[in-house]
């Protein structure tokens, strides 16, 4: 009876890491100037429920050592497609503008790679 326990326990692990092709997540990279981080931030920060309501599923933001106002961030989506809708969004452009974002980003979209 244990060893049926066990093998149904692992089997229903092993289905719920299975997961289909088309349900892969993709991570996007942006790094921009701002010019003023804290100005930036609060405008990165005031953007989060139209940031999750687009799709992203999580983020994070990295300051350069050299220059505090050269930002990475990450968002993490469930598709390479909502990352890159987000990505031409016109809330997003309108909320960098406000930001203080100088010159073009520059923006990449990643899947995990399996092997």
């Amino acid at each position: 009876m244990r060893s049926l326990v066990l093998i149904s326990v692992l089997g229903l692990a092993l289905i719920a890491m299975a997961r289909p092709a088309e349900a892969l997540d993709a991570r996007m990279f942006i790094h921009h100037e701002v010019g003023d981080y804290a100005a930036w931030r609060k405008v990165y920060d005031a953007f989060d429920a139209t940031r999750r309501k687009l799709g992203v599923t999580g983020q994070a933001v990295y300051r350069s050592v050299d220059n505090p106002n050269d930002v990475t961030v990450t968002h993490d989506f469930k598709s390479a497609d909502k990352a890159k809708a987000f990505s031409t969004s016109p809330e997003l452009k309108a909320a960098m503008e406000k930001a203080g974002v100088k010159g073009v980003p520059q923006i990449s979209i990643t899947t995990r790679a399996v092997k």
